[in-house]
């Protein structure tokens, strides 16, 4: 007598049933990825949106204050570029470097995030120039450009990859030929950096808005109650 008896089984197909539900809901979980590919509009990123000066990239705006002075003006915008010096990367290079006639120039380095999941942290840190210079017309005119990106460096500042905006971002280098897509790797420090420098251009705006006030409503009367 055979006190011991082994049944084989066959590993399951993916051709049976089970196999085939397998592919059905592997193919549900990876669809909304490709839905979020093809959704994406870079239309913002295209060419142009990276301007050039004498060789340089070089992202300017100038907006009025109204009902201000440039005696007004001048202090909001020191407030304004060193908060984000302070919040910068605090080493020798986040620093302000002139704060003198109505225009404070600063280098700030910040820490650029791509994506950031458990364990794994995609971001470079990104450095540039920015001035503020505040006009007796009442208006401030911003500049950000010297960007440069350490990309992938360690702890201790080594074993990186070091780029300069203009090899990077810019439309020849960041686009394909036909200029109707960014190119994987560059497209996506273009993408950041076009959004960063509006955030700042933005942010600067805003420091001149008054807070609203918040509105009160008025009490309402208890009812009277008759007898």
């Amino acid at each position: 007598m055979n006190l011991f008896h082994f049944t084989k089984h066959s590993a399951p197909s993916l051709t049976g049933r089970a196999g085939g539900e397998s592919v059905l809901l592997l193919f549900f979980l990876i669809l909304p990825l490709f839905a979020f590919a093809e959704k994406r509009d870079d239309s913002k990123y295209m060419a142009g949106a990276v301007p050039e000066q004498n060789g340089i990239i070089t992202f300017t705006q100038t907006f009025s204050v109204p009902g201000k002075t440039q005696a007004d003006i001048y202090p909001v915008m020191q407030t304004y570029v060193k908060g984000l010096v302070a919040a910068g990367r605090q080493d020798l290079r986040t620093r302000v470097i002139s704060d003198e006639n109505n225009t404070i120039v600063a280098n700030v380095e910040e820490i650029m995030t791509f994506k950031k999941m458990f364990l794994s942290w995609d971001h470079t840190y990104f450095r540039y120039l920015i001035i503020a210079e505040c006009t007796p017309e009442a208006k401030v005119k911003m500049t950000v450009t010297k960007i440069t990106y350490y990309y992938m460096f360690d702890q201790e500042g080594k074993n990186g990859e070091h780029y300069k905006a203009e090899e990077w971002i810019s439309d020849k280098e960041a686009l394909n030929k036909a200029q109707t897509r960014l190119l994987p790797r560059s497209g996506k420090f273009r993408r950041k950096t076009v959004d960063r420098v509006e955030e700042i251009f933005a942010n600067a705006r805003a420091a001149f808005e008054e807070p609203e006030e918040p509105v009160v409503q008025p009490a309402k009367e208890a009812a009277t109650v008759v007898e």
